[in-house]
């Protein structure tokens, strides 16, 4: 099995270098000092599971992979638009693009066997420009549960999660997915198959979708929201909303209010990715986590006014990092592809 990590930063070059532990043929796929490292001493992964290191080739240069079987999309979404000409050298006929993205997928609605069928999401899809560079019929739903970032350049701190749930658009079963998780067990992660992928998409957006925007614009940790009343009132009124909306498109998530605000309250001091984007004076990965969730509520007739508010909010100061007007107030950590 031929597998590229497109995007080869903290969640991809963890992933491919467990891949690589397991058997899979990997190429890793990043820029800068962090692919310089890659390439002198392979990918060191420094967990509480065990620390360990994989050598996989890496390259900038997708031409010199070749066509593959699987694409391992660590990309933040914001990028997918742009990442046409990377991609296209890595597919042959079959190949199959695993799309580890956090909010509102662009593949939504394929497959979909509801009202909105074959709806394109705006935010998550703009013009169209995603499902031209990632058909979405390649595409595999992947739900990541796993915290990782970049210590230095080739040098993965992996904190916690080892599941990254997959599952088809269309809701079955298919070979690809079942052959693409027992490579990633092989490897020592979690990958289940899921006959709904959508459950997890808004599952893991119950907590994205209130701790990403909420702690870049009030600078403040997980545990630092659930603590303060009214931080805390408003989280729980995001998740209702939230809910509201995946109700409306048919989806019933399992975890509860109380599990979900209880995790993040136990996460202390964890810092989201979007905090960090902020502190770097890095433009937020957004779009997918909340807009396209205020784009849906339009759609369906939700009433959902709290995640307007904080869209808002949080669209100003994503236009005012975009300016270059918000000043870095934390060191910068190694750069890559994925973040």
């Amino acid at each position: 099995m031929r597998i590229a990590v497109l995007g080869a930063g903290a969640i991809g070059a963890y992933a491919g270098a467990a891949l690589h532990r397991g058997g899979a043929e990997v190429h890793l796929i990043a820029r800068g000092p962090h692919l310089e490292a890659l390439r002198a001493g392979g990918v060191r992964v420094l967990s509480p599971r065990g620390d360990f290191t994989a050598h996989p080739p890496a390259t900038d240069d997708p031409a010199e992979v070749g066509p593959v079987d699987y694409v391992l999309l660590g990309l933040k979404a914001q990028h997918y638009a742009d990442c046409g000409p990377l991609l296209a050298p890595l597919l042959g006929p079959d190949t199959a693009v695993v799309a580890a993205q956090n909010g509102i997928p662009w593949w939504y609605f394929h497959g979909f066997d509801g009202p909105l069928a074959g709806r394109r999401v705006e935010a998550a899809d703009p013009g169209g420009a995603v499902s031209a560079a990632v058909p979405p019929e390649r595409a595999i739903g992947c739900v990541v549960y796993a915290a990782t970032e970049i210590e230095r350049p080739g040098v993965i701190r992996h904190m916690e999660g080892t599941r990254f749930s997959i599952g088809e658009p269309d809701r079955t079963v298919s070979r690809r997915c079942l052959d693409f998780s027992a490579a990633m067990t092989a490897g020592g992660l979690k990958c289940p198959v899921e006959p709904d992928i959508r459950e997890d998409v808004w599952v893991k957006l119950m907590g994205n979708i209130v701790f990403n925007p909420l702690s870049a614009l009030t600078r403040s940790t997980m545990a630092q929201i659930c603590a303060a009343g009214g931080a805390a009132a408003t989280a729980r009124t995001m998740m209702r909303e939230t809910l509201e909306v995946a109700a409306r498109l048919g989806v019933r998530p399992s975890v509860s209010i109380d599990r979900r605000m209880a995790g993040a309250a136990r996460a202390g001091d964890h810092r989201t990715s979007t905090l960090h984007d902020v502190e770097r004076g890095r433009p937020m990965e957004l779009d997918v986590i909340l807009s396209a969730v205020v784009e849906l509520a339009e759609a369906t007739g939700a009433e959902v006014p709290a995640l307007r508010t904080v869209d808002a909010l949080a669209r100003l100061l994503n236009d005012r990092l975009q300016e270059g007007a918000v000043a870095p107030t934390a060191p910068p950590r190694a750069a890559a592809p994925a973040g």
